[in-house]
């Protein structure tokens, strides 16, 4: 059964703090050989967080396993790459094993860049469908359309079911996305929405105020864990404004 949790912060800054505490906290394994794993956000707001995160003494960034919850199909290098803000903001502050890094291969055909992350979520988690992988924390924005990961609103890959990461048709973009698949983050133990601006008011208030019309991001409800709604008070006005 899902456990909730709501924090509104005053600022960006703080919001991007208080974040960056809550994953490392959550990274912290609860036994000597236990390895963690996480899954990162595009997006801008994450930047300043993945910062703050590489400066946290407590991380032992040895024993951390990283992946992503969805990826544009372009190169690494890219200026839109996820991995690439990754890099610059955490990867490259951290000291984490190249071979614990798990990006998604955004350069390649999209349907195959799909299948080989499946194949190392498999690895990495010893699993295999129908089991799901269970990640320590996955950590996710979202759009003012209510998307998340590249789980948008009307697209296919919201009806999957089986698989761990597809490739998404996404119209309204005119491209295609790699994305995680709401069974995977439904595993999750700790799922933390990160969401800040004015313009994402009205999809924070779909996705938590009960509206028949719930949005993507509405829709990840952890089955056995955690999630957490970190926003700033612009983000978070209709919540305000309605009590």
């Amino acid at each position: 059964m899902m456990d909730e949790m709501l924090r509104i912060y005053p600022s960006v800054g703080d919001l991007q703090d208080a974040c960056a505490e809550q994953v490392a906290q959550a990274l912290k394994p609860t036994t000597e050989s236990q390895t963690m794993t996480i899954a990162l956000s595009g997006g801008s707001t994450p930047r300043h967080m993945h910062e703050l995160l590489a400066q946290r003494p407590h991380v032992d960034w040895s024993r951390v396993h990283v992946f992503w919850g969805d990826e544009r199909t372009v190169p690494p290098d890219h200026e839109e790459s996820n991995f690439r803000m990754a890099k610059e903001s955490l990867l490259d502050r951290a000291s984490i094993p190249e071979d614990q890094i798990h990006r998604m291969a955004g350069e390649k055909d999209p349907v195959v860049a799909a299948e080989e992350y499946e194949k190392k979520i498999q690895a990495v988690f010893n699993v295999r469908p129908p089991e799901m992988p269970r990640f320590d924390v996955v950590i996710l924005g979202m759009g003012a359309d209510g998307h998340t990961a590249s789980l948008f609103p009307d697209t296919k890959a919201l009806l999957e079911l089986k698989r761990y990461a597809v490739a998404n048709h996404v119209p309204q973009q005119n491209t295609v996305r790699l994305t995680l698949t709401f069974p995977v983050l439904n595993a999750a133990q700790l799922v933390i929405f990160m969401v800040a601006g004015a313009d994402k008011a009205g999809a924070v208030e779909r996705c938590l105020q009960g509206t028949e019309d719930v949005p993507p991001a509405g829709q990840v409800q952890p089955t056995d864990g955690q999630r957490r709604w970190l926003l700033d008070a612009e983000a978070a006005a209709r919540l305000i404004s309605d009590d």
